[in-house]
């Protein structure tokens, strides 16, 4: 019998994940605000085209259109990008304003 969660973090990355081209300051405890150029994002958490100098596990806090404030962890990074993933899964109706805010070209959406 197989034992532990069923869910894991590559389960995760099978979340759609919506084309963005977006700055935004990310909160660090100890760093201050980082600048990050989000590329893509989905209700589990996001992928950034910026040198963070962060290590894997490290936290941050982002501001969301539509969410708000919400935590973020360093789950991997090579070379200039990174993928962090959110510490709860955003709501379904926030994140679909969430993507209409930040993806308004209608064609760059992936359908849902």
């Amino acid at each position: 019998m197989r034992g532990g969660a069923q869910l894991s973090v590559t389960d995760l990355r099978r979340s759609n994940r919506h084309p963005v081209d977006t700055q935004m300051l990310a909160e660090h405890r100890s760093r201050g605000d980082i600048a990050l150029h989000i590329v893509n994002i989905s209700a589990h958490g996001f992928m950034t085209r910026t040198e963070t100098g962060l290590s894997r596990g490290e936290r941050v806090i982002i501001r969301l259109p539509h969410v708000g404030r919400i935590e973020a962890h360093l789950i991997w990074a090579v070379d200039n990008r990174a993928g962090f993933q959110f510490e709860r899964i955003i709501r379904m109706d926030e994140f679909n304003r969430l993507i209409e805010s930040l993806q308004p070209n209608q064609r760059l959406r992936r359908t849902r």
